[in-house]
């Protein structure tokens, strides 16, 4: 049997405002927002090519606005995703790699190119850039 990773849940303050970023910055699809009652709102977004996509909304958790960090996202090309999300106006650090447990600016080796972002709430995000585009849909 196959366990698939389908919706993760992330905690925000402004739905508006957090759905504007995802879908307008980050460039995920927004899949639908629906409000199912009073006090529940749901907006569902997913990354571009992504099989798995994230939740905003209202009464839906009780984590704090903010708190999830280490999501992240697999692209075949992190200098182009880079450029992409410098384009749509997200603050996104440099092209970076670890060394001995540190961050460092510049490219790795395989499996070892990222960027970071947050959202507007502090939610901390990951692009890697996976080898030969391994991993990435």
């Amino acid at each position: 049997m196959d366990w698939k990773l389908a919706v993760v849940v992330v905690p925000v303050t402004d739905v508006d405002r957090a759905k504007l970023f995802y879908e307008e910055q980050a460039g995920f699809t927004v899949d639908h927002d629906s409000r199912v009652r009073d006090g529940v709102r749901v907006v569902q977004l997913t990354p571009p090519g992504s099989s798995c996509s994230i939740v905003v909304g209202t009464g839906l958790t009780e984590a704090p606005a903010g708190s999830l960090k280490g999501l992240q996202l697999v692209v075949p090309d992190i200098d182009r995703a880079h450029a992409e999300l410098v384009a749509r106006g997200v603050e996104v650090s440099p092209v970076q790699h670890f060394e001995d447990g540190d961050r460092v600016d510049g490219r790795g080796g395989a499996w070892n190119s990222f960027v970071f972002f947050s959202d507007p709430d502090g939610n901390g995000w990951a692009v890697q850039e996976a080898p030969g585009g391994a991993g990435a849909r």
